[in-house]
């Protein structure tokens, strides 16, 4: 890793754990930030990562346990509310790197790309559609909403992608770690019962 790739991602990891930005942005916040070209070579997500457990580790080691606790709990309320789409966690919550800045995104996998935004209606629940890149690369609909987290006393961003229910399979190829990029009802629940045991 260069000098220059590995202080976009010290900058960069500041902003997601602070701001809640997301990697993409984040990094080229930073290079622009550093006077880097646009060209410049931007560090993975990986080490994007690691830099952000160590500013975890750093400056947030007393209060970012509790708050990835919280927002795994309130995933969990909205995958056992949407259970029928089969939802799974992702994300820096699903990754354990969230803090109470992060948003939760769950993907949903539904044979009617429709039925969970009229899952969201017959629940009374305000969302607003809009298009994002999925974990195909391709665009997906996603549903975003504001879930209110008792536990952090405020509003946390919900974000529902819409996938196909073939797109399952693919979902589940191991990151360059070698870890589940996402995780069922029954992964978060395993997470949750090891943090309380």
């Amino acid at each position: 890793m260069t000098d220059a790739s590995s202080e976009i991602a010290a900058l960069a990891a500041r902003w997601v754990v602070e701001e809640g930005l997301e990697y993409g942005p984040a990094k080229r916040r930073a290079a622009k930030q550093l006077g880097l070209s646009g060209r410049a070579a931007l560090p993975a997500n990986e080490i994007l990562e690691d830099a952000v457990m160590e500013y975890i580790a750093i400056f947030c080691a007393d209060t970012q346990p509790q708050e990835l606790l919280a927002l795994r709990r309130l995933a969990l309320v909205w995958m056992e509310r949407l259970h029928e789409f089969r939802p799974y966690l992702g994300g820096a919550v699903w990754h354990g790197t969230a803090t109470r800045n992060s948003d939760v995104y769950l993907q949903l996998f539904c044979d009617d790309s429709k039925s969970a935004e009229i899952a969201l209606i017959d629940q009374r629940v305000s969302y607003v559609p809009r298009t994002v890149t999925g974990f195909t690369g391709d665009a997906v609909e996603a549903l975003s909403v504001h879930a209110f987290c008792a536990e952090l006393n405020e509003e946390i961003g919900v974000h529902l992608m819409i996938y196909d229910f073939d797109d399952v399979r693919g979902a589940l190829k191991p990151d360059a770690k070698g870890r589940p990029p996402r995780g069922d009802a029954v992964a978060v629940r395993r997470l949750l019962q090891v943090v309380s045991a």
